[in-house]
């Protein structure tokens, strides 16, 4: 691999600071870089040339023309950086226009899966370009260089630009997903309050930044954890994009408990639909069995077993993550990745007639009596078009309905821990003395 190193003695007179690849830890570092990725038009000149990113002096690629001049457009770098602008009559006629995707902590471990995804076409479809719009932290830029190079030489077709930054407020310029994963971890001896508010600040500034400059309609996917209250967070600080617009992971909870019944039951997974859970994205999260179905019979006919379903199950579901630590030790990345993807092709594609899929979304409005002002995990469908709506036709039990009221509960205790950052006042914390966290996501 290629190191980055400072250029020696002298740089491009064509570049401004933000547009070097390569910089020392003495340099002012921008808080964005561009890589804008466009493949060169059909016309290009025989004699026209163009430099690797990561080359000895680390300059951005410019095109060298006939008459010695040098091309180059501010703030570009990388392989693909622009060497020609495309005319009209030149542009790919089949594709999409570009959407751009935001994807804070992408420096991470479950960007490093998901960002690939993204590139390669496998989540908004093989016609549809992207652009990437990085955000990370000051401690993280280089990691984000890194990223940014991995995708260059990745050469994906669709992947028509990426950003990288550290300003909410400039990586979400016009963004129409934004996908937020990053969040701080809980540390040795953190209470879960002070959790709460730790991240909770980070997703009242992230929101503040998506109302003021993102899409007016912008989808918004909460992963950081606590994800339902951090998504709360971020929906309150953006009072002009649409409440319904923001979700909380509990994607990877839903594809757990597929995988559980699908082992008890001894069929392959993709048998096991209208998979529902409820709730909070903690120990409170409730896999619903009384309405998933196996090979389109109700679950209880198919295992017999109702003890497992109501002890085993839930609690199998809930130390998923604990045991991957225990044998990969460390927590989900891959399987995270995956269930973001698959929540977002859930809203981008329509859903099968009859089946349904699960999300955190806002509870106002919603059909089950379940608490107002709320981001609850529910059953939801869609047409495709990004949007979704809540399901009517399922049941609920006695059981079911005291294991939605324990999650509802939880939920509004934190919110309380979160007043002060929801604009309902002073803050007050009781979340009582059992820790719900779950397994691996301390």
């Amino acid at each position: 691999m290629a190191e980055l190193s400072t250029p020696k003695t002298t740089t491009s007179p064509f570049l401004n600071t933000s547009s070097r690849l390569g910089l020392s830890s003495k340099l002012h570092l921008s808080n964005k870089f561009r890589h804008l990725l466009l493949p060169p038009p059909l016309h290009a000149t025989s004699n026209s040339k163009i430099s690797c990113s990561v080359s000895q002096n680390n300059q951005a690629p410019v095109a060298v023309q006939d008459n010695g001049s040098v091309k180059t457009k501010k703030e570009c770098y990388g392989v693909f950086c622009l060497t020609y602008d495309l005319k009209a009559e030149e542009e790919t006629k089949s594709w999409k226009k570009m959407i751009s995707i935001a994807v804070s902590g992408a420096a991470g471990m479950i960007s490093n899966h998901l960002l690939f995804k993204l590139a390669s076409g496998a989540v908004f479809g093989p016609d549809q370009p992207i652009a990437l719009k990085l955000l990370g932290s000051e401690r993280s830029i280089q990691a984000l260089e890194g990223v940014a190079m991995e995708l260059e030489d990745s050469l994906f077709p669709l992947l028509r630009e990426v950003d990288i930054g550290t300003d909410p407020y400039e990586v979400f310029q016009d963004v129409e997903w934004a996908l937020l994963i990053g969040a701080k971890p809980r540390g040795p001896g953190m209470e879960r309050a002070a959790l709460l508010d730790i991240n909770g600040q980070i997703f009242a500034e992230q929101g503040k930044a998506l109302n003021a400059v993102a899409s007016p309609n912008v989808k918004v996917l909460v992963v950081g954890n606590p994800c339902n209250t951090n998504a709360l967070i971020c929906l309150k600080n953006a009072p002009n994009i649409p409440a319904k617009n923001f979700h909380a992971l509990t994607r990877l909870d839903e594809n757990r408990a597929k995988c559980q019944l699908a082992l008890k039951a001894g069929v392959f997974y993709d048998k096991v639909s209208n998979m529902t859970i409820w709730g909070n994205h903690s120990t409170t999260q409730v896999p619903d069995f009384l309405n998933a179905r196996i090979n389109g019979l109700p679950v209880k006919e198919v295992i017999t077993d109702h003890k497992w379903l109501e002890e085993g199950f839930t609690e199998s579901v809930q130390k998923r993550g604990g045991l991957l630590i225990q044998k990969w030790g460390r927590s989900s990345a891959a399987s995270t990745a995956v269930s973001i993807v698959d929540a977002i092709k859930s809203l981008v594609t329509p859903t099968p007639e009859g089946d349904w899929f699960s999300t955190g979304v806002y509870t106002n409005g919603n059909p089950y009596g379940i608490a107002e002002d709320l981001v609850f995990s529910m059953p939801c469908r869609s047409k495709g078009d990004g949007d979704y709506e809540l399901v009517k036709d399922v049941e609920i039990d006695d059981y079911l309905r005291k294991r939605i009221s324990k999650s509802e509960e939880e939920l509004l205790a934190e919110k309380k821990c979160v007043a002060h950052l929801t604009g309902d006042g002073i803050a007050f914390c009781d979340l009582g003395p059992v820790d719900t966290m779950l397994p691996g996501e301390v």
